[in-house]
């Protein structure tokens, strides 16, 4: 395989952005950085499908399967029939590509050496580079050193996006974690700039930024983040009513703690007689209504705040931070917690929570 760079540009990527993904040769393996609001998933579409223009299978992976689906939809948006890139979660594309060979271990991921064993020596592996699919790997913070590892001897090529400071998962792994799993070769790049938060609503987030230099904050100016107590989950659901009957052609993410919450608040507001019924994602659904979502339309949609990674709203309300009330202010897994669930909003956020006193999190957030 060549190493040029990819031939094709695309209008709706920025400047910076466009310069990204034209370094990026179409071999070899690579771990591209960027903080929330960057365009990653954007850029992982795009490369996906300048790989798939090499006739080679590509394959865009990502651990949750609702950013799946949002990245499902890009990739409808850059089709080229010629070269057609499938969307998958990375336990679906393990359970394909290996089969019953794919057993589940304690922490809900799989024994990869022994996968790693089976791919290289089962009858019918693909022998050489050339016939392996290209992996481009979305939030790639999310998944273990082991994938890595395994797929460094079963791809092609690996590219990854991944932002180290929004790492929520017990099996998470850092960018020097990845670049080591992939081999020493592995090529680094870095994307700047946020171009979804406006300024308030960075400059919020980065109070709970836990490590990484600090971005610059966007340009764009926007209303301040509101902090609410509320007297119960029917506040809430007329607070969450009211903003979509007030930006009707928006997209409202309700982010909670709790499915019950989300399941409460999904009840009242569907007597609310709202222009657009509202949506709830259940990782633990199979099918139907509450797995597979239309994230293009307006309306409100409600998740948990595990599977909102890489998902953005124009507004977000988050309204159960008194759930999180006995929790050392300071735990690193508490800040990118609330570092990633605030960085979902383009435009409009509000803090909330039940009971007399705020969140100790919370405290010194009212300049905002």
């Amino acid at each position: 395989m060549t190493t040029v760079h990819a031939p094709v540009l695309h209008h709706d990527l920025t400047p910076v952005q466009r310069d990204c993904l034209e370094a990026l040769p179409l071999s070899g393996h690579h771990v591209v950085d960027g903080p929330p609001g960057s365009g990653k998933s954007l850029l992982a579409a795009h490369r996906a499908v300048h790989l798939a223009l090499t006739g080679h299978p590509t394959v865009l992976l990502t651990r949750s399967n609702l950013l799946r689906q949002l990245l499902h939809h890009t990739l409808q948006g850059l089709a080229i029939p010629a070269a057609p890139v499938a969307a998958s979660t990375a336990h679906a594309w393990i359970h394909r590509r290996f089969g019953r060979a794919a057993t589940g271990t304690e922490d809900g991921w799989f024994d990869w050496h022994a996968l790693a064993l089976h791919g290289v020596e089962a009858p019918g592996a693909p022998p050489v580079p050339e016939d392996r699919p290209h992996l481009v790997i979305d939030e790639g913070q999310d998944l273990p050193p082991g994938l890595y590892r395994l797929a460094r001897l079963t791809a092609a090529s690996v590219t990854v996006f991944a932002d180290a400071c929004q790492r929520l998962t017990e099996t998470n792994s850092t960018l020097d974690e990845i670049a080591k799993a992939l081999g020493r070769h592995t090529g680094r790049a870095a994307i700047g700039g946020n171009h979804r938060n406006t300024r308030e609503i960075a400059a919020l987030a980065e109070r709970f930024r836990v490590d990484g230099a600090r971005p610059a904050l966007p340009s764009l100016r926007g209303e301040a983040p509101i902090l609410r107590g509320f007297t119960g989950l029917t506040q809430i659901a007329d607070e969450v009513a009211e903003l979509s009957r007030c930006y009707p052609g928006d997209r409202i993410g309700v982010i909670v703690n709790s499915l019950r919450t989300a399941a409460d608040l999904l009840r009242i507001l569907e007597k609310a007689g709202l222009a657009h019924a509202p949506q709830l994602y259940s990782s633990a659904a199979a099918a139907g209504r509450y797995r597979d979502l239309d994230l293009t339309r307006p309306g409100i949609v409600l998740v948990h705040r595990a599977s909102a990674k890489g998902l953005d709203f124009e507004t977000v309300v988050i309204p159960d931070t008194e759930t999180d009330a006995a929790t050392d202010p300071t735990a690193a897994e508490l800040r990118m917690t609330y570092y990633v669930m605030v960085t979902r909003a383009r435009r409009r956020l509000v803090l909330g929570w039940q009971g007399e006193r705020m969140p100790r999190h919370l405290e010194g957030l009212r300049s905002h």
